[in-house]
Order: C-alpha cells, then structure tokens, then sequence
C-alpha cells in the first residue's frame, strides 16, 4: 500500500508543472514568461513532458511492472532540474521549484527502493 501512496505523491508534485499544457497562463504564473516571449512555445513544450511524467508516475502506482521505468523517467527529471539549477547559480525565480524537487527525492528514493531491491 505504501507503494501507491509514495507515487501519487510525485504524481502530485508533477500535476501543476503538467496543468501548464491545458492552461497555459499557468507558465506566466509558474515561470515568468509571457505569451509573447517565444520561449512560452518551449516552456508549453516542457509541461507535456510532465504531462508525460505525471501519467508514468500514475501508472507506476497501479502497475507495478511499470515503477522500474518510471524510477528512470522521474529521476532524469527532477536530478537534471537539480543538477541544472546549481550549475546555473541557484537564480532564485526557480528556488520554489528547485525546493519542491528536493522535498521529493526522498520520496523517488523511496520507491526506487521498492522498485530494484533485490
């Protein structure tokens, strides 16, 4: 039971970054970038890939055979934000960001457990 639980909790922490692809005006809110900047077209393209993120981690929580991948997909996601972040400076516009990822390793440690204990 405590499976499910630990990926519906990164399920959660990817579900508003994923919202941005049906409500845009939430890139503005989130990140800072209008709908003018041609960057919006990129930061559009990034909350389908955790549209993407969001639905592994929902499948990792029903279908067991699926949590060894979804370890993969949702640990490249939020260590590359991580690692890419301090490289950067830490800028503090995405210090909330980068806090969230954080609060969830523990939790992604704990299902990557789960997911290739022997």
């Amino acid at each position: 039971m405590l499976q499910p639980i630990l990926w519906l909790v990164l399920a959660a922490i990817h579900a508003i970054p994923a919202l941005a692809f049906f409500r845009p005006g939430t890139i503005t809110t989130l990140y800072g970038v209008a709908a003018d900047n041609p960057l919006f077209l990129l930061m559009q393209h990034r909350a389908a890939l955790f549209l993407a993120v969001f639905a592994a981690c929902l499948w990792a929580a029903f279908v067991p055979e699926g949590r060894r991948l979804a370890v993969i997909v949702v640990g490249i996601s939020m260590l590359s934000f991580l690692v890419l972040y301090w490289q950067a400076g830490s800028p503090a516009p995405l210090k909330r960001i980068a806090l969230v990822d954080l609060a969830g390793l523990p939790v992604l440690a704990g299902v990557a457990w789960f997911a290739f204990r022997p």
